[in-house]
């Protein structure tokens, strides 16, 4: 199996601490140089924000794209639909609805099929059952306005609200709008503790991408001096290149391949990473990811 890869354009945004920034173009033509078939585009600024792409910028970045021969795997929206619970006079879901509609005009507009989205993070003075009603009501008006430009929201394993996998396909389940499907990644689950492939295969007619970034485990403890001891803290997280983490991609991967996937494989630097956040340093890993994927065919 030859496997479509993509580069996030987070990866090169500058947005955490000595990360090189590129502008879009920029990015643009580092993906085609490095040897990726498209690319996944941050839908904010610094690259894709909805505030600097009208019609002609929209053009251009079309003409772009056509001359490099990349396609736009998605766009990456940014969404939390539990956001602003606690101020209801503000219609804060419906800015993030209608926001999701225009990024599904841009996707169109680029020749994309496929948004991004979040769920939601847990927020103090709402209960789980309430944030799961916001997304699950968020989503299916998302998904429906969508459909008006051909394209589909890709709910991401992200956020608190359905994070577990299975939870995820309750979620869809409750949406019940086959334009809502999966962008199922594997370090989620991984950090649960699950298995990788009974989670591909309970999701399997539901991923349409998939986004990747390994990572490694390191144990935190603080100091109790009454005890002259540690206490065990939750582990921290630290981005490594692909294949030297402790995610078992060869068995997801497997699993992709067994449900007979056919969408991207995107690859992200979106957090501090092993050898720093220089150039020189994203396009090594980002070539490592290339040959990691070669292996996996």
């Amino acid at each position: 199996m030859t496997w479509k890869t993509a580069l996030h354009s987070v990866s090169y945004a500058g947005v955490w601490s000595g990360q090189a920034r590129l502008s879009l173009d920029a990015f643009l033509e580092k993906a085609k140089g490095l040897g990726y078939d498209g690319v996944m585009l941050m839908a904010k600024r610094p690259h894709l924000s909805l505030l600097d792409f009208d019609a002609n910028a929209r053009r251009r970045l079309r003409d772009k794209l056509a001359s490099l021969q990349l396609e736009v795997a998605c766009l990456a929206g940014y969404t939390d639909f539990c956001l602003g619970s606690e101020r209801p006079d503000i219609p804060t879901r419906e800015m993030q609805i209608l926001a999701v509609t225009e990024l599904a005009r841009l996707a169109h507009d680029l020749g994309s099929k496929l948004v991004r989205v979040f769920t939601g993070y847990g927020t103090p003075g709402a209960t789980p059952e309430q944030c799961w009603g916001w997304c699950v009501e968020s989503l299916r008006e998302c998904a429906r306005r969508a459909s008006e430009f051909n394209v589909t929201i890709g709910v991401q394993n992200h956020h608190d609200t359905a994070a577990h996998y299975e939870s995820l396909f309750d979620l869809l389940t409750d949406i019940n709008d086959p334009n809502c499907q999966a962008m199922f990644d594997a370090w989620s689950p991984a950090l649960h503790g699950s298995d990788l492939a009974a989670a591909v295969k309970q999701l399997t007619p539901h991923i349409v991408h998939t986004t990747v970034a390994d990572y490694v485990r390191r144990p935190r403890f603080s100091y109790v001096p009454q005890l002259v001891n540690y206490a065990r803290e939750t582990d921290a997280i630290r981005a490594v290149p692909m294949g030297e983490g402790f995610i078992d991609y060869r068995a997801f991967f497997a699993a992709l391949q067994a449900a007979n996937y056919k969408g991207y494989v995107a690859y992200e630097m979106c957090s501090p990473l092993r050898g720093g956040g220089s150039e020189a340093n994203l396009d090594r890993c980002a070539k490592q990811f290339l040959d990691y994927m070669r292996t996996c065919s």
